[in-house]
């Protein structure tokens, strides 16, 4: 199959400049950035990249900090539970692995906040396995140029792992550059809604293209709730209070972030049991000092 050679090709020509795919960045650091780059887009997470590194350049180094300070440097990129996992997972390489980020897809897996994509973009892309990387772009240029379908529909870990796989050339070098091409293409050019065909360096062999762009008429994927007036909203407020305070931050605070009392119970709660505030209503809220061990 020519897709393979052709889409390696045009990755090495076309890649963007990124800090993670720079000579000489450290398996540390694309674990941090992997992590950093779940859904929060690359622009937003470079300059927090490059603190953040700047600051815990080893797991060692994060680890010997407090779960506290992570959260607190995480800072609005989103989903802040990520900061603890990478605390967690910090803790556990400087115990259990000397320091040192495993380079074996199985270990990574063992790590908290670790899953099959991370897993895997941390073996081929900072230790260069021959492994199959799966994201969203992914799955979507695959949907299109393999199956000739205009979207990849819900998430399927085995097939997409083989589909992957069926694409990736044995030297392991190339299968890099073919994983991090699929996901450049996906990203840049095979976009959700308005792809570049006429850009695209696979055009003449997608079966997408070839069959006259069919309309998707599969099961649809899962869509991301609105984020205005959510749960997540308030927990980000609430969190926000709790970064920029040395100290407990009073309950009367808290309550001033959400006029429904409700929907503010309900996330203030849902940070207690995710680890990421410690307190109640006499003592004060904090940032915790601890991360509890994942289940």
């Amino acid at each position: 199959m020519q897709l393979s050679p052709t889409i390696a090709a045009w990755y090495r020509e076309n890649a963007r400049d990124l800090p993670w795919r720079r000579p000489g960045f450290s398996p540390w650091g694309t674990l941090v950035s992997e992590i950093m780059l779940q859904q929060t887009p690359v622009a937003r997470v470079i300059p927090r990249l490059e603190q953040w590194l700047a600051r815990w350049p080893t797991p060692d180094a994060l680890a010997a900090d407090s779960p506290a300070e992570a959260v607190r440097a995480w800072d609005r990129l989103g989903y802040p539970r990520r900061a603890l996992n990478l605390h967690a997972a910090a803790t556990r390489i400087a115990e259990q692995h000397g320091g040192e980020v495993p380079a074996d897809v199985d270990a990574l897996l063992a790590l908290p906040g670790i899953g099959d994509y991370t897993a895997r973009a941390i073996a081929c892309f900072a230790f260069g396995m021959r492994v199959p990387v799966v994201d969203v772009n992914t799955r979507r240029m695959i949907a299109r140029a393999v199956h000739g379908q205009g979207a990849a529909g819900p998430a399927r870990i085995r097939a997409d792992l083989a589909a992957m796989d069926a694409l990736l050339p044995d030297d392991p070098a190339e299968a890099h550059d073919v994983n991090a091409g699929a996901m450049e293409l996906g990203q840049t050019v095979c976009t959700a809604r308005a792809p570049r065909c006429d850009a695209c360096p696979i055009a003449e062999l997608c079966a997408w293209r070839a069959a006259d762009y069919p309309a998707y008429d599969g099961p649809a994927a899962l869509r991301q709730a609105r984020f205005e007036g959510s749960d997540r909203q308030v927990r980000g407020l609430i969190m926000r209070e709790l970064r920029h305070s040395d100290g407990p931050v009073p309950a009367w605070v808290i309550e001033g972030v959400w006029p429904d009392p409700g929907q503010r119970e309900r996330a203030l709660r849902g940070l207690l049991a995710d680890g990421l505030a410690t307190g109640d209503v006499d003592r004060g809220y904090s940032l915790p000092d601890s991360v509890r061990e994942e289940r």
